[in-house]
């Protein structure tokens, strides 16, 4: 079913729902001109400025959405689900479509959006050190247990390097959407396993009530050696730009400092990514680990894994893992 949102260009590319296709009532500037006649001038005036911006598009509106309805039943939404979707709305069924207008618009659907971020499935949280591969375990958990890829979600690995190689990430809000998707189709008696984030994954934040559920959730830890990350983190980077690994090693050079810095950006320029993730995960590995220790107690079960990959590890979790975050859950609810 198309799903099309009348705002203007701003505002849908603030956030809108998932699959939505934007035909805008008013552009950016007509409809800031229309707000200043509605406070200056009134209703009636306002009504009459945003017709004479409307009236010649009228035609071209009604194409498009005849285009995309391809007989079906249209979606449409505002901000409110007031005026501008009714306008719209009216217009379609003048060329017999058939149209559902949201009730309290976008404003409404954010607020289910929100809801479903701070009413998850149970969570666990699969966490390691730097490097452990864990994106790549949980999308191979992903068809026998409920996993939330929030890296996916938001275009960024979550570190510093995190945009290497990545599409542009979404607004927070389009993030928000994007995700409350996946929820809508999730069993919420059932674990949903998430990788261990902070906070923020690039410029995207998670909501504070989830972020608050993921803190004081049961963590399945996974142990692999530096070898087997440092293998795993040239492989994800080996196509990498240098132009890009450079950039990100520029930006924890305070942390790394400078002559560990200038050695690994000489060693990414000379190819060696081997050398240039071992000295990396130096940093990481500390700052991690005291994450961890601070939470060690919400540790629910761990395992070592040693030159396995990535289909192998999500199998032995599924095996071992998951029947404890079951009999967690299950002991906690009793």
């Amino acid at each position: 079913m198309p799903i099309i949102d009348v705002r203007s260009p701003s505002e849908f590319a603030h956030g809108h729902a998932p699959g939505a296709l934007n035909m805008p009532l008013f552009t950016d500037e007509e409809r800031e001109a229309v707000g200043i006649c509605y406070k200056q001038k009134g209703q009636q005036a306002a009504v009459r400025l945003g017709l004479s911006f409307t009236g010649p598009k009228m035609a071209d509106m009604l194409a498009f959405a005849d285009k995309q309805a391809k007989g079906q039943s249209i979606d449409l939404y505002c901000w409110r689900g007031g005026m501008r979707s009714a306008s719209v709305e009216w217009l379609l069924n003048l060329g017999d479509l058939n149209v559902t207008r949201w009730d309290g618009g976008y404003k409404s659907y954010r607020q289910k959006v929100l809801s479903s971020w701070h009413n998850p499935p149970p969570l666990v949280v699969l966490s390691g050190l730097t490097g452990s591969g864990k994106t790549a375990i949980l999308n191979a958990m992903g068809d026998q247990v409920q996993v939330l890829d929030l890296e996916g979600l938001a275009n960024h690995k979550g570190s510093s390097f995190g945009a290497v190689m990545e599409s542009p990430q979404p607004m927070n809000e389009q993030f928000e959407n994007n995700g409350a998707v996946l929820f809508s189709s999730m069993n919420h008696k059932q674990a949903l396993w998430i990788e261990d984030e902070s906070r923020s994954i690039g410029r995207v934040f998670l909501q504070d009530p989830f972020f608050d559920l993921k803190k004081v959730a049961p963590i399945v830890m996974v142990h692999r050696g530096i070898e087997d990350r440092v293998k795993h983190l040239t492989e994800l980077y080996g196509e990498a730009p240098v132009d890009e690994l450079i950039e990100a090693f520029d930006r924890i050079r305070k942390r790394l400092g400078d002559l560990r810095t200038t050695q690994c950006i000489d060693a990414v320029k000379a190819g060696d990514l081997a050398y240039a993730s071992r000295e990396a995960l130096r940093y990481y590995d500390q700052a991690y680990q005291k994450s961890i220790d601070m939470r060690k107690n919400q540790i629910i079960w761990s395992g070592n894994f040693a030159d396995m990959d990535h289909e192998s590890i999500a199998e032995k979790l599924i095996r071992e893992a998951q029947p404890v975050v079951e009999s967690y859950y299950k002991t906690s609810h009793e």
